[in-house]
């Protein structure tokens, strides 16, 4: 049986969708910042993640239309004010497409997993292909330029051994010795410290170029949970004498003219927060330490009610397009005319 004889499932019918927002969002940010980058390597990459992101809104327009799928409305050339003044560095753009791109690897992986029929598993494999190379070419070049902020150095073991103690786990209670930080919780650490540093950058860009009170108030407040939470993760890193990460220069100009869109802006931000929720999950899951589960699991519920927050806003101004899903048949049932 062909592929286009298989009824795409839930998993395709939602990857596809979500594919399709993601991609539109990061077209309409990556065509304003072409337009502005002046470092020649920098642009490089820059080109390359608009290429990719165009190449996919094509494919997954031939996609829907083969399907008689509904093409969602997405983001377009109206969401972003091209001749805006510039809003970021040159390191910014190469900071945030880094980190995009690391978003797009784990969000790739889990869509390859999703998708059953060929045609859509190759479509989100070839995907992660393209942001993987992405992702090495934006390291490579901040590499290059001496600006990438690396993981903390540890001494190589030299030897194997074993946790002998339940003690290794503990660490809430203030009268009880908290054991040195592993390497896989000083990764999850310093990983999260970069990407909340990326938020609090974005989040100033976007409260100071929104024309609406109720978006600036929540960019803002976004931003000090940000701030709030680096200043926790490098705390415990100080704490076991290990350096917070050396971010480069990632500033925003002090531009106030509207840049994107409100909607775009929010619905940006609502898939940074997902991401971070992630990792923070993910964190908490690699972590032995219980201080440090504790946090992550505290850190995800002020997030979560920000993520709540940003919806409301959302939906009040019709900003929210409703992903793809079921239909009500208690409804249906009770109105048939």
């Amino acid at each position: 049986m062909s592929d286009k004889n298989i009824h795409l499932t839930s998993g395709e019918i939602s990857s596809l969708w979500m594919g399709y927002m993601n991609d539109s969002m990061a077209n309409s940010i990556l065509r304003f910042m072409q337009k502005h980058i002046e470092d020649e390597d920098i642009k490089t990459v820059i080109q390359l993640a608009y290429d990719i992101s165009a190449n996919h809104l094509d494919e997954l327009l031939a996609i829907f239309e083969q399907e008689h799928y509904a093409k969602p409305v997405g983001f377009t050339s109206s969401d972003v004010k091209e001749d805006a003044p510039w809003l970021y560095t040159d390191l910014f753009c190469l900071s945030y497409v880094t980190h995009m791109a690391k978003v797009g690897m784990v969000t790739y992986s889990g869509l390859v997993a999703m998708s059953d029929r060929e045609d859509i598993r190759l479509y989100f494999m070839d995907a992660l292909k393209e942001t993987t190379k992405l992702f090495h070419q934006a390291s490579e070049i901040a590499l290059s330029k001496g600006v990438n902020a690396r993981q903390p150095y540890i001494e190589v073991p030299k030897e194997v051994t074993y946790i002998d103690s339940k003690q290794y786990m503990r660490g809430l209670n203030p009268l009880h010795h908290k054991r040195p930080l592993n390497a896989t919780e000083i990764s999850y650490l310093y990983m999260n410290i970069q990407t909340n540093t990326i938020g609090v950058k974005l989040c100033l860009s976007f409260a100071q170029t929104s024309p609406m009170k109720e978006v600036q108030d929540y960019m803002l407040r976004a931003k000090e949970i940000a701030k709030k939470h680096i200043k926790i993760f490098g705390d415990i890193l100080l704490e076991n004498d290990l350096e917070a990460p050396q971010v480069p220069d990632v500033s925003v100009s002090d531009s106030t003219s509207p840049t994107f869109s409100d909607k775009l802006m929010m619905f940006h931000m609502s898939l940074m927060i997902s991401s971070g929720i992630g990792n923070y999950a993910t964190a908490a899951a690699a972590s032995q330490r219980t201080d440090l589960m504790a946090n992550y699991e505290r850190l995800s519920v002020e997030v979560a009610k920000l993520a709540k927050s940003g919806v409301d806003i959302m939906i009040k101004n019709n900003w929210l397009e409703e992903p793809p899903g079921t239909k009500n048949r208690e409804e249906l049932a009770k109105n048939k005319s």
